[in-house]
């Protein structure tokens, strides 16, 4: 078990995680972790450093796992996860763990839509042009629909939150809010529940997991909970100007991307 420290930017590596990497568990968000935010999320490609480092990884680490808010297929593509050396045990948990696909099975599980997100597709066009919002670009993640702003109207979705929330509300889904985007999606999953799941499904003595924004705070109650029970654990927050709910919670501060990209790189390098 860690005692937390303030986070701080560097490369520190435990010496829990470098001398028994096969008890490590990895989990990382995708979207401004392994891969920087951009005005197209459909163009959100991984960076290329980091899925050199996660091939090597993949090798040494008891389990590499994303977890993330993107649609599963999306992830896949956009991290060119389906093929190469080191990423055979990869498992990824699409939709805040709605969705998984285990690449040593290529293993699929995911819901049918839900009726309530038929619902709101069908309704959420009139609905921002009834509040001079026709600027919200939509995206349909097939279990959830986002509604993006960035590039567009950054302070809009501040100003719809409350309306937004009623509309969830009514529809019985649940809010999630991030970095100039707010997604609508069915209760009942999160990345705490997701990195919890794969936790209690191997023999590890360590866990690690980055991410960047309000979506993973339930992965860090998750990582608290895990070293209550006796794990180590390790929360490394790829950071930005957009987005500080994290930093306090973390024990290492990344540089974004880049620095996750830099940290991955080196724990291979220290393991290998």
């Amino acid at each position: 078990m860690t005692e937390r420290s303030e986070g701080t930017m560097g490369l520190d590596l435990p010496a829990a995680v470098t001398d028994e990497p096969g008890s490590v568990l990895l989990g990382l968000d995708f979207d401004g972790t392994l891969a920087p935010i951009v005005d197209d999320p459909t163009r959100a490609d991984i960076h290329p450093q980091s899925l050199t480092a996660l091939r090597r990884l993949g090798r040494l680490l008891g389990q590499v796992a994303i977890i993330t808010g993107r649609p599963l297929d999306q992830v896949r593509r956009l991290g060119r996860f389906e093929d190469g050396s080191g990423l055979e045990h990869l498992v990824i948990c699409g939709q805040y763990g709605a969705e998984r696909w285990d690449a040593s099975t290529n293993e699929i599980t995911r819901p049918p839509r839900p009726e309530s997100i038929v619902e709101l597709e069908r309704r959420l066009p009139e609905w921002l042009a009834a509040h001079a919002a026709q600027a919200v670009r939509i995206e349909d993640k097939g279990l959830a629909l986002a509604l993006h702003t960035r590039g567009v109207a950054p302070g809009l979705l501040d100003d719809l939150a409350p309306d937004l929330a009623e509309l969830a509300s009514e529809l019985g889904l649940v809010v999630e809010p991030g970095r100039q985007v707010i997604e609508l999606r069915t209760p009942g999953t999160d990345k705490g529940e997701a990195l919890a799941a794969l936790a209690a499904g191997g023999s590890f003595a360590s866990v690690v997991y980055i991410g960047d924004d309000l979506g993973d705070l339930p992965a860090f109650d998750a990582v608290d909970t895990l070293r209550a029970e006796g794990l180590f654990g390790l929360l490394a927050v790829s950071a930005s100007t957009e987005q500080q709910a994290l930093v306090p919670r973390a024990d290492l501060v990344l540089d974004g991307p880049d620095g996750v990209a830099e940290w991955l790189t080196a724990l291979a390098d220290a393991i290998d």
